[in-house]
């Protein structure tokens, strides 16, 4: 997805050279080494290094640039009219979602495969009733925009906010440094969302984030948002961290990356995403794939989603293969790296569903030898969350 991303870029701008966030210069004057990441041109470390970054954000305060996100809104009449057309194609109750709250979910194909993954937020404000506000990865939004626009209803509107940025503060320490230029931070709960002002400047905070950790994202106007990010860099606590240590952050933490962990050939139910699909929706359907997903519910699948812990210290990468014991190869490792946190490799793949009780004793063949592993509950390292 993140070549199709490039090429589309390429397409749109005319130019080879790949998109550029608000903060960029920012990244540069802070010597960040900078890659392309789904037509993005991101930091994926600092000078301090990916293992620094990754222990910072996990004891004060971490600050990611994540601008490349594809953010818009959903516009319609009333909130029951917006959520209704938003749960004709994914799996989650938008109907009950209370004002001021966010859930997470997954946009389906027809066959019930995830087409990506997402945040859908609804706004406190009585007066934005009937406008949801989602959060979309930077290498699916293009596509993700035109499949939503051409299954909405006529008052139904889908309105891009490209002119945003979006940056997420993550770690024990990101109340205390966030509440020092927005008060209100304070007070939310995990999951939930306020406009306030930050620094001054109105923007969109959310509790919530991609580390597992308790944390932020914080949404305001692209020409603004650099101000933030400054700010919040006056702040001893918090350092900028790079894409490096957000990969090995949500790895520890057991959360998917689209592309990798789940993608169209897997099922919500087969990624174990079961929590994200509320009762209403599991027993009504009304969604693409319900068919496969309710049965599937109701039955069981083939293979699932698991965590993975390797015996030593070497790490199993993507697309390695996972056998039993005796040989016979039940499944793929989809993401794997070593755990800063955990002090040793971790992964996640999927694997045959009759291997995949936690303490299942399984093989993964690295350079073509079988290393030891065993099936382990995720997160890996104890979420942060503030309920």
């Amino acid at each position: 997805m993140a070549a199709e991303a490039a090429e589309a870029t390429h397409e749109t701008t005319g130019a080879a050279a790949p998109l550029k966030t608000p903060l960029h210069a920012r990244h540069v004057a802070l010597g960040a080494r900078m890659v392309p990441f789904a037509g993005y041109d991101m930091p994926v470390q600092y000078p301090s290094g990916i293992l620094t970054e990754h222990n910072w954000t996990r004891e004060k305060a971490g600050l990611f640039d994540v601008s490349h996100m594809g953010q818009c809104f959903l516009i319609g009449p009333d909130h029951e009219t917006t959520a209704r057309a938003l749960e004709a194609l994914i799996p989650a109750d938008i109907v009950n979602l209370a004002p001021g709250k966010q859930r997470y979910s997954q946009l389906l194909n027809e066959e019930g495969g995830i087409l990506d993954d997402l945040m859908i937020t609804r706004s406190i404000d009585p007066d934005e009733d009937g406008a949801l506000y989602l959060v979309v990865n930077a290498a699916c939004k293009d596509a993700d925009y035109a499949h939503i626009e051409a299954r909405l209803p006529a008052n139904v509107k889908l309105v891009k906010a490209g002119h945003r940025g979006l940056i997420a503060l993550q770690g024990p320490g990101a109340e205390a440094a966030l509440a020092k230029i927005a008060p209100e931070a304070a007070e939310m709960g995990f999951m939930s969302s306020r406009t306030m002002k930050v620094a001054g400047i109105k923007a969109n905070v959310s509790r919530s984030g991609y580390t597992g950790e308790d944390g932020y994202e914080i949404s305001a106007a692209a020409n603004k948002i650099g101000e933030i990010w400054d700010t919040l860099l006056l702040d001893g606590t918090v350092k900028p961290i790079g894409l490096g240590a957000r990969d090995s952050l949500r790895l520890e933490a057991g959360l998917c990356l689209y592309g990798h962990d789940i993608d169209t050939t897997t099922s919500p139910i087969e990624a174990a995403l079961n929590w994200s699909i509320q009762k209403r929706r599991r027993e009504e359907g009304g969604f693409p794939g319900a068919t496969r997903i309710q049965r599937e519910l109701a039955e069981g699948v083939s293979r699932i989603r698991v965590g993975l812990k390797p015996e030593g210290r070497a790490p199993a990468r993507e697309g390695t293969e996972i056998a039993t014991p005796e040989g016979e190869v039940i499944g793929v490792v989809t993401s794997g790296g070593f755990g800063p946190t955990l002090n040793g490799p971790c992964a996640m793949g999927y694997v045959a569903k009759a291997h995949s009780a936690p303490g299942t004793q399984l093989n993964l063949i690295v350079r073509g030898k079988p290393l030891p592993a065993v099936v382990a509950t995720m997160p890996f390292v104890p979420n942060g969350y503030k309920r």
